[in-house]
């Protein structure tokens, strides 16, 4: 049966009025940086593979990979690892009831935010 009252019931928030949370952004992007893990995963997968099948299907995995393509999508998936660990651990503190009020949840998005760029750096250089 049709709802004859549809146009005068008042409307739940929409993203046009709605202002999105850091904590709400950043549980966005740790689901976004997993599942990029995981094609990045395949991708050194595929170099092992070519690795073992032979030398000519290597080199074009390898070229791949080591191309300046190849080196966008590791450092990347690089800082996508270390953001998905650091926000895993700020789930962990919440978990434990830890950090739940706003401004220390948002401090914690901004650590989070902030501490993968530098350990990411920090990985690209010492390595």
């Amino acid at each position: 049966m049709a709802d004859v009252n549809r146009g005068n019931r008042p409307l739940s928030p929409h993203l046009s009025i709605y202002r999105p949370q850091l904590t709400s952004m950043t549980s966005i992007l740790t689901r976004i940086t997993g599942n990029a893990m995981l094609i990045a995963a395949l991708l050194i997968v595929w170099w092992f593979l070519a690795a073992a099948t032979s030398e000519s299907y290597f080199a074009v995995a390898n070229g791949f990979l080591t191309s300046w393509f190849g080196d966008l999508v590791l450092f990347f998936s690089l800082w996508g690892m270390w953001y998905h660990t650091l926000a895993g651990v700020r789930h962990l503190i919440w978990d434990n009831a830890i950090g739940l009020e706003i401004k220390t949840a948002e401090k914690m998005g901004y650590a989070v935010i902030g501490g993968s760029i530098v350990l990411t750096l920090l990985t690209v250089i010492i390595i």
